[in-house]
């Protein structure tokens, strides 16, 4: 080893943290690897390694300080030392040396196993899968853990030049910036006054809805001078509505790596919030509170620690006063505004009819300078004729000053009346009401429901997504980017919304009686029932779609409702505990169930029996919950076409359940995604007659699939993605000739295909992404009706010599998809 190295890692070792010692090594590391080009993509593959286990490091430092155990530790620390040696050592090897290069070739893919494993450890060890927000960070580590084999850094979502700042570096978690903002240079540029060089403590930044103030404080944080002030310490909450002091301080934990503690009572956690936050080393922090709203102030005091280099931005429709500094963000100035409205109406690539300038001034000038509806209304104008254009002007000639709330929302609701319905858009749009404020609402949950409530295919359902997307009316994020979207892949795909924009869905919605409203929206606060509910126990409600969202204080005593035409009902919860509602029994024409726990930890559900008898029931959607034993015999003799578990615990339900041979009758399709105590697959799987899709992805425990695969001889779609402990298919995998589509994406730990695979007589679509080393058996030259292979570039590279053999393969190389959505 080089001297230089020997005096960074030792200078560094000297009193130092390991996470600057970690920094040193990944230097000297990298300064060897790129003077060698023969091992480039192997390089580039241990770069990424090490700097995807970045923030692992941090918690895992955090961790010792924590708990004392810095045995953990070494192991890596060992690791890192011989890779840097490993390192230095391929790099001296010559082009021509074929002797040596398969060798070190090895040698390099085995430290990348040793990573692979210590981290998994580390990550089991401290238990940091506890929880939906934390699992979203698991997701992040175990994505870059099995981009191992990944050849280049991910691309961001965000703006990544002028003074926006790039995207990337440190632990920030602020979402990104997908778009350059418009007209936010001038308020950037005076907030950093004040944040940065002013060094205010406390400062609202208060505007009306829709003005921008999230697109402000977001561009903020991905600022190169603000991450140079307060580089990893910038910790980004998204409050809402129903704010709750204890879920805000577990999330601050979360945000910075560290384990969240039982809190007794809200006094507890602020005090270990106050201990948190002064164990910073006096490095400057910053939280971020957005979109806070009136009656909160009880939150912002409680949080508000008056100590050095630590500052709280806030943002909201209040001005919160009493609380010292206010920043009032304005609407856009009418050169920006129509320079936003034209970037949302005349896009590059289309040929969209333009209108004199007159009709566009008096529409532009309508919005106000009100950035989400200048985007919104630009969209909806997109490659419009002229008639409609012109229509538009009148009726904004028509329209009086607003800012208050609900004249935006008449402004908004133009856009939403000018969708077209062929597909059911305008009434997928007002569905969107059914979910929480401010959380991700995952795609396949919309496609499921939009497919048995209005009649479509999953298509048709996906293109609705995509429109809606496309309008501005929400934000969909798209995971993976291979083209397994145009298959209909959208597990991990997921939808986020303006709330003044699920505002108007719901004020749509609820324009009716709550008696004859297709749609009830109902929040209960503790055990709290809306009055027209607790007054109607005699009355029947003619709703379609039922949503009901509770909180951590409600104690599951339901009070009975009478709503036989529900088709989809949507629980939406925050308990430990929680029972199904007993009138769900008399839902006979009930289609669609989504159960969904927003808390930290899966949450034991009972009752599940209510939903045994239901005779139309097709979908069941459950989500962040413990699946009881009685789950599955409870419907197995029913008509469930789908079945999908995220995040849940399936140990129980799994692996201590017998069902007769003949269950599930009519069950086509399975989801379990990010599952992480799924270790083996339950016999019954293998006796479903009828099963069509199988998609079993984030399983971080699988490890092995059975030889009873073959026994799913109708399966027509398998997705294997991200299990990273799977280790290899089994030989009967060649009886499922009906297969089209195989996806076995990120199995990092599968070394070969089987030699069946070649029976296969009907695949269509092979994802292999990031399975470099995995082998492929000379028989897949009989595949001759496969028609794609999506892998990475080594993987693809591979599959160029059957070319010849299979008439029609294409070939695609696969980039690497964005982990922004993460934030």
């Amino acid at each position: 080893m080089s001297s230089s190295f020997i005096q960074s890692t030792g200078s560094a070792s000297a009193g130092a943290g390991f996470n600057i010692l970690f920094e040193h090594i990944l230097n000297a590391i990298l300064n060897v690897s790129r003077k060698n080009t023969i091992f480039n993509s192997t390089f580039q593959r241990l770069e990424q390694t090490l700097r995807s286990m970045a923030p692992a490091i941090k918690k895992i430092d955090s961790y010792n300080r924590d708990f004392d155990r810095p045995e953990e530790i070494d192991g890596l620390k060992a690791i890192l030392q011989k890779g840097a040696e490993l390192v230095e050592k391929a790099a001296k090897i010559k082009r021509y040396d074929v002797m040596r290069k398969p060798m070190y070739s090895r040698k390099l893919l085995k430290l990348e196993d040793k990573l692979k494993r210590y981290n998994t450890t580390v990550l089991q060890l401290h238990q940091v899968a506890d929880g939906k927000e934390i699992l979203f960070e698991v997701k992040q580590l175990s994505n870059q853990v099995r981009q191992m084999s990944m050849g280049a850094a991910a691309a961001g979502y965000g703006y990544s030049g002028g003074s926006f700042g790039a995207v990337g570096g440190g632990f920030s978690s602020a979402p990104m910036l997908k778009v350059v903002p418009v007209g936010l240079e001038i308020p950037l540029r005076e907030l950093k006054k004040k944040m940065v060089n002013d060094e205010v403590p406390f400062l609202v930044l208060s505007a009306p809805g829709g003005c921008g103030k999230t697109t402000l404080a977001t561009a903020f944080c991905h600022d190169a001078e603000v991450k140079v002030r307060y580089e990893d310490n910038i910790i980004y909450i998204t409050v809402s509505k129903a704010a709750n002091l204890l879920t805000i301080a577990q999330n601050i934990f979360q945000r910075l790596g560290r384990r969240v503690p039982g809190f007794q009572s809200e006094e507890d956690a602020v005090n270990k919030l106050e201990c948190l936050i002064k164990d910073m080393d006096g490095k400057p922090t910053l939280l971020v509170l957005d979109d806070v709203w009136s009656g909160s102030e009880y939150i912002l005091e409680k949080l508000y620690f008056k100590m050095t280099n630590y500052q709280v931005l806030v943002t909201s429709r209040d001005e919160f006063k009493s609380f010292g500094s206010t920043y009032k963000l304005q609407t856009l100035s009418d050169t920006d505004a129509m320079e936003l409205f034209r970037q949302s109406a005349f896009p590059q690539e289309g040929n969209s009819y333009k209108p004199d300038q007159e009709v566009l001034e008096k529409i532009v000038k309508s919005c106000k300078g009100f950035p989400l509806l200048i985007s919104v209304v630009g969209k909806s104008l997109l490659r419009k004729p002229a008639v409609e254009w012109r229509k538009r002007a009148k009726e904004c000639s028509k329209t009086a000053s607003f800012l208050e709330n609900s004249e935006v929302l008449d402004c908004l609701q133009k856009s939403v009346d000018a969708l077209d319905n062929k597909q059911s858009i305008k009434e997928c749009y007002m569905d969107l009401g059914l979910f929480p404020e401010d959380r991700r609402i995952p795609a396949p949950a919309l496609i499921e429901m939009w497919v048995e409530l209005h009649g479509l295919d999953e298509d048709d359902a996906s293109y609705n997504l995509y429109e809606l997307s496309f309008r501005n009316l929400v934000d969909l994020v798209v995971i993976r980017k291979d083209g397994s979207e145009d298959d209909g892949f959208h597990n991990e795909d997921f939808v986020t919304q303006h709330d003044l924009l699920r505002d108007l869905a719901i004020r749509q919605s609820n324009s009716a009686s709550f008696q004859i409203a297709e749609r009830l929206f109902v929040e209960i606060t503790g055990n709290i029932f809306p009055k027209w509910w607790t007054e109607s126990t005699e009355k029947v409600f003619k709703a379609k779609l039922l949503a009901i969202t509770t909180d951590e204080n409600f104690s599951s005593s339901w009070r009975d409702i009478h709503a036989p035409e529900v088709e989809v009902l949507v629980l939406n919860f925050k308990a430990q505990a929680y029972g199904l509602p007993k009138f769900i029994e008399r839902m006979q024409n009930l289609k669609v169930l989504i159960v969904t726990n927003h808390g930290l930890c899966p949450a034991d559900v009972s009752d599940i029996h209510h939903v045994a008898s239901l005779p139309n029931l097709k979908r069941i959607r459950l989500e962040n919950t413990l699946i009881p034993p009685n789950f599955l015999p409870s419907i197995a003799s029913g008509t469930i076409q789908k079945l999908s578990l995220f995040m849940c615990s399936v140990g129980q339900a799994f692996s201590n359940v017998i069902l007769q041979p003949n269950s599930f009758p009519d069950l086509e399709g399975i989801d379990i995604d990010y599952c992480s105590d799924l270790m083996e697959l339950p016999v019954w799987f293998f006796n479903l007659a009828q099963l069509k899709n199988l998609s079993i992805t984030n399983c971080q425990s699988l490890s092995v699939l059975p030889e009873e695969l073959g026994n799913l001889v109708t399966l027509e779609v398998l997705r294997l993605g991200s299990c990273i402990e799977l280790s290899e298919l089994p030989e009967s995998i060649g009886n499922l000739v009906g297969l089209r589509i195989l996806d076995i994406s990120y199995c990092a730990s599968i070394k070969k295909l089987p030699e069946q695979v070649g029976e296969l007589c009907n695949l269509r679509k092979l994802y292999m992404i990031e399975c470099d080393r995995c082998e492929i058996p000379i028989s897949v030259a009989q595949l001759g009706n496969l028609e794609k292979v999506v892998g990475d570039e080594e993987t693809a590279n591979s599959w160029e010599i059957y070319k010849t053999d299979i008439p029609g393969l294409k070939i695609t190389k696969h980039k690497q998809v964005s982990l922004d959505w993460l934030h």
